[in-house]
């Protein structure tokens, strides 16, 4: 692509690294005024530095997406700093504890639905209202995982938020389709990011298996999906909504 975002404002939640960092920096090189989300403040505005130092836009909002005034306060601050909201990646996100169903803890459940669900839940609504009030218009991107569209042992909760992600993202395309808004899902394979690090840190014997269920023979890099949702993202993906489209070098083709 060339531009294909040229002026748009784009806001990245969780943009302080891996994922969402790496689609920053491709939105940025799209032509995207970009709005990076995310709690770790020192992440975040590194990550803008990244975008103004190769001459691009960027401005850092601090937001926690399980908190609804934080959420809202995060939408004005976009409004605010650029006029508008063009487009969204509802990336923030957690791993959740690698346990067996029987014996997941009740805290846990409930912190990993809180970020992964109800987050991109508050984001996305946040966003619809946005850019209905605009007038209508616009492309929102959820991040889902392979986890949403096939089971996934020992991430029980992970994976029943990354269901529901998927549920969300299709009737919001439903919805708002003749509003001219697109929503997606991007649902990442693994992805060698600080977050799987950190599992497989815990979990050391997973690797071997995690990487036997990928045809590509590989984990992917950040910025394969960066790219995918810098497309979906962009007008190039004008007649797409409602997808939940694998990057996952074929681990759901099996």
């Amino acid at each position: 692509m060339a531009e294909e975002l040229k002026g748009k404002v784009i806001l990245v939640t969780g943009g302080g690294s891996g994922i969402g960092r790496a689609t920053c920096l491709a939105v940025a090189r799209e032509g995207a005024k970009v709005v990076v989300c995310d709690l770790n403040e020192a992440g975040g505005e590194e990550t803008v530095g990244f975008i103004t130092q190769k001459g691009g836009q960027a401005t850092f909002i601090k937001a926690d997406v399980t908190d609804k005034d934080q959420v809202e306060a995060l939408i004005d601050g976009v409004v605010k700093a650029y006029g508008r909201i063009d487009g969204a990646f509802n990336n923030a996100g957690i791993e959740g504890l690698f346990e067996s169903t029987a014996r997941y803890p009740d805290e846990e459940f409930d912190r990993v639905i809180a970020v992964n669900l109800k987050g991109v839940w508050l984001c996305l609504r946040a966003e619809l209202r946005q850019m209905q009030a605009q007038g209508g218009g616009g492309a929102i991107v959820n991040t889902a995982s392979v986890a949403g569209l096939v089971g996934m042992k020992k991430s029980p909760i992970y994976t029943a938020a990354k269901h529901g992600v998927v549920g969300l993202t299709k009737t919001a395309a439903l919805e708002f389709a003749k509003a001219g808004i697109r929503v997606n899902a991007v649902c990442p394979g693994v992805i060698e990011t600080p977050m799987v690090g950190r599992l497989f840190d815990a979990v050391p014997f997973a690797r071997d298996p995690f990487l036997d269920r990928v045809p590509a023979g590989r984990f992917g890099k950040p910025g394969e999906i960066g790219a995918a949702v810098a497309w979906l993202l962009s007008d190039a993906a004008s007649f797409v909504t409602g997808v939940a489209l694998p990057v996952d070098g074929g681990w759901t083709t099996q």
